[in-house]
């Protein structure tokens, strides 16, 4: 991990207080006034965190920051909604960016557009334009984006040496593969016990703990999940459905039982970054993002891998890739809306974002930043890539969509609903949130 230099881990210390509490860390100012940071990020990202919470306090900013770390994930906030219902919501809270706009409809976040332009009038304009308009409701801003990050294959070289797999495919050089090849290549890595249960594999397409989501997949398929415009939210698009088709053909040919045992054996919810399967060498080939090089550099420092575009429904198809990335907000209720724009502001600037770049191996969306010398060999990949990834629709039911969505693609893994079948209920349910907030431009 790229930690903090011992200069300004000093100046911290002359800045900062000890906190009371178990799993906080920030500054008092001898018990007074202090901007409060909610985050659901756990080790590396958080270690990261804390060093960019600890680089503001050294500043000397005239209200400090603590960080703390509370339960959460992309969609799942029940401890921050608990906490604005009853008055002790966080100053900050960091929230996967494109959920910003249904939690803004649904009142959670304060719109801090009148204190950006007191504050950093001009911010804008510094921000990629995507990571930006996430930001967006109704033509007001509720956050700051912090970064950015794409997905490609990650594949064990070692592995697939062991199972007589030509590399040569796999090279980045060579252009992207084709699903059909990548198929054949992770099904001969298949490797099973004397009770026929799944010990080895290569991809798991659908396995969402290493990054396995529809929208993934759905842009590999050229899949449009909502129309904007006409206000509509799009699942049965061919391109969708040609994803959810091609997550029932491979879980059905692996055996649904047996892969589900499988994902819930080596990649159970919030496993430890060491205990990935991939470093633990059960899974050969997975769809990851560009964070994973920072968590091989602590975990698996000699670990034999490469890195590739992700496949291609047929020969001669142009790559793409998927970006998403996190925000900082201002829940509604805080007490130092200023005190904790003016964090945001540095957290998701040069100096904060340039912190997080380097610790954790995501993407700036600090435009500036893309130029400077901050980027390993590896992580170059991913910045390259950049520019054919595509993001999520904005949207009002964004999280709503997603929890639909990922509720579909598992009924479709468990070959116990057809693709149409799944999405249909998915634009019935979906469609019926989304038209409280029409029109949506």
């Amino acid at each position: 991990m790229k930690r903090m230099t011992a200069a300004v881990c000093v100046l911290f210390a002359l800045a900062a207080a000890v906190f009371a509490g178990p799993g906080q860390e920030g500054a008092s100012r001898g018990g007074g006034e202090k901007v409060v940071f909610w985050t659901s990020h756990t080790a590396h990202d958080l270690e990261v965190l804390r060093d960019i919470v600890a680089a503001y306090n050294a500043t000397g900013p005239a209200v400090p920051v603590e960080i703390v770390n509370v339960p959460g994930s992309e969609t799942e906030i029940t401890k921050l909604a608990t906490s604005i219902r009853g008055g002790t919501a966080p100053d900050v809270y960091f929230l996967d960016r494109f959920t910003i706009a249904e939690r803004a409809a649904a009142g959670m976040l304060e719109d801090i557009t009148p204190v950006l332009g007191r504050v950093a009038p001009n911010i804008k304009g510094n921000y990629l334009d995507f990571a930006w308009q996430e930001t967006q409701f109704r033509g007001k801003t509720y956050g700051l984006p912090l970064d950015t990050d794409v997905r490609a294959i990650f594949y064990r070289k070692d592995l697939l040496r062991a199972a007589g797999i030509d590399l040569a495919p796999f090279d980045a050089a060579n252009g992207p593969m084709t699903i059909a090849q990548m198929r054949d290549a992770s099904f001969k890595l298949n490797k099973t016990d004397a009770q026929g249960n799944l010990i080895q594999t290569g991809l798991i397409p659908f396995n969402t703990e290493l990054q396995g989501w529809h929208y993934v997949w759905g842009f590999v398929y050229g899949g449009q999940f909502a129309n904007i415009p006409q206000g509509k939210v799009t699942p049965l698009d061919p391109g969708v459905v040609s994803t959810y088709q091609f997550f029932y053909d491979w879980a059905r040919d692996m055996g649904p039982q047996k892969i589900r045992t499988f994902m819930s054996t080596y990649t159970p919810p919030n496993n430890p970054p060491q205990n990935n399967p991939f470093i633990t060498g059960q899974v050969a080939i997975m769809v990851n993002g560009d964070w994973m090089i920072s968590q091989f550099r602590e975990y698996a420092p000699n670990l034999d891998y490469g890195i590739t575009y992700l496949p291609v429904p047929k020969a001669g198809d142009k790559p793409s890739s998927f970006a998403g990335g996190w925000s900082l907000v201002v829940p509604v209720g805080s007490k130092r809306v200023e005190a904790a724009v003016r964090f945001m502001v540095w957290a998701c600037g040069a100096d904060g974002q340039r912190l997080y770049t380097k610790g954790t191996t995501h993407l700036p969306t600090w435009t500036a930043l893309m130029n400077e010398d901050i980027f390993t060999a590896e992580h170059q990949f991913f910045k390259n890539i950049l520019p054919i990834a595509r993001s999520r629709p904005v949207l009002p039911v964004g999280a709503y969509y997603w929890d639909q969505l990922t509720a579909a693609q598992d009924a479709v893994v468990d070959n116990i609903k057809t693709p149409r079948e799944a999405l249909a209920e998915v634009e019935t349910q979906t469609q019926a949130q989304l038209t409280k907030f029409l029109p949506l431009e």
